[in-house]
């Protein structure tokens, strides 16, 4: 009976997971996105490729083709929530451009989103990927909307930054948890109440309590029986005792006339006196807490407005990321399915990228003579040309 009742609970569970949003770009995607036209001719255009190495030239996504220009464009889906779950928002991301400043994250929204004038201040639930800028700014970012802000995860989670596909996946679970992968290995974990600013402190520092005046803290203090030794009052510099004033010196046209400065040789350096411990040291003051009047508890910090809609909403400096396998689900194993497909098309994308290394490099490889010589007759050109 009791296997029975587990079998049933696990159909119900499997019966129950969901796929929300699922992208691929493959035919008829145009119907399905919108793009905003709310940065007139800032905006930049998406198209679809593969990218210049793939596994198969059929699995094509949104590539950025313009640069420094913004990106915007959404897909609406049924409205869901995540109350009571555990969802994951994934995508992969490919940055062909050598990406030196620019966003590959998206965003996921709250219904009702106006599509056409998405733009970066339309307000989001979830906005998540990697954002570079130089090499100061190589993160994953990891937002979420709570009482009309957003929140940054106060951890620095560094993304990738090389030219092929990555796939990044968040989970945000029932249980005020989360977690971040790449390429399937976890980078980062935790409590969503440590690693964002959710909620205020539970404690605060006493208003009514403050350091006492007499209060010492300070661990040592200078020995009052260390006297400075005799020697120690020389300057570090002297006139040069050697120097003697030019034979052409003139007074009045050039000043009254100063011996050069040399280092002192009897110069023993600054005197410090030695330190002690502070009898009267106290320790390090400490303040007194006490509860936070203002602190309010939320158990369902993780749950999120309805759902409606996901975008790329992002400016590139330079163009070329392609953006696919766009994904929100509640299904783990949705999630464990799509990681072996990656692999699969990240050992292809390889084996192409290495296989046109090579090409380029027996390219060059075979022209080195031909222009070895072009170099050699160019010189023998410019030196007769010089001795000419």
């Amino acid at each position: 009976m009791k296997v029975a009742l587990f079998l049933l609970a696990a159909l119900v569970a499997a019966c129950s997971a969901e796929i929300f949003f699922e992208e691929s770009f493959g035919s008829g995607w145009e119907d399905r996105w919108v793009s905003s036209t709310a940065k007139g001719a800032e905006s930049g255009e998406f198209k679809l490729s593969a990218g210049k190495y793939f596994n198969n030239d059929e699995d094509k996504g949104l590539q950025t083709s313009q640069d420094a220009r913004f990106y915007g464009i959404s897909a609406a889906f049924p409205e869901f929530t995540n109350e009571g779950k555990t969802i994951y928002v994934s995508f992969r991301i490919k940055h062909e451009q050598t990406i030196d400043c620019g966003g590959g994250y998206v965003k996921v929204f709250p219904t009702g989103l106006d599509q056409k004038k998405m733009t970066g201040d339309s307000e989001y639930e979830i906005m998540f990927g990697p954002d570079i800028c130089g090499p100061g700014t190589r993160k994953i970012h990891a937002i979420f909307r709570y009482k009309g802000q957003n929140l940054l995860i106060k951890k620095t989670v560094t993304c990738k930054t090389d030219e092929s596909s990555h796939l990044y996946t968040l989970e945000l679970n029932k249980d005020n948890t989360y977690a971040i992968y790449v390429d399937g290995k976890k980078e980062e974990s935790g409590s969503l109440y440590d690693d964002w600013d959710f909620l205020l402190p539970k404690e605060i520092n006493d208003p009514a309590q403050s350091k006492p005046k007499d209060w010492v803290d300070a661990k040592q203090i200078v020995d009052p029986t260390d006297v400075k030794p005799e020697g120690y009052d020389q300057p570090s510099h002297i006139k040069d005792p050697e120097a003697t004033k030019p034979e052409d010196w003139d007074d009045e046209m050039d000043g009254e006339w100063e011996a050069p400065q040399i280092d002192n040789p009897a110069y023993k350096g600054e005197w410090t006196p030695k330190k002690i411990d502070n009898p009267a040291y106290k320790g390090e003051w400490v303040h007194p807490l006490i509860a936070n009047p203002a602190y309010v508890d939320d158990a369902t910090v993780y749950q999120r407005k309805p759902l409606g809609a996901v975008g790329i909403d992002v400016w590139q400096v330079k163009s070329g990321s392609v953006f696919d396998d766009i994904l929100l689900t509640d299904d783990s194993q949705v999630i464990a399915d799509r990681l072996v497909k990656f692999n699969t098309l990240a050992a292809g994308e390889k084996a192409a990228k290495d296989a046109a290394d090579s090409a380029a490099a027996a390219a060059a490889a075979a022209a080195a003579p031909e222009k070895k010589e072009a170099e050699d007759e160019q010189e023998e050109d410019n030196a007769a040309h010089d001795e000419f």
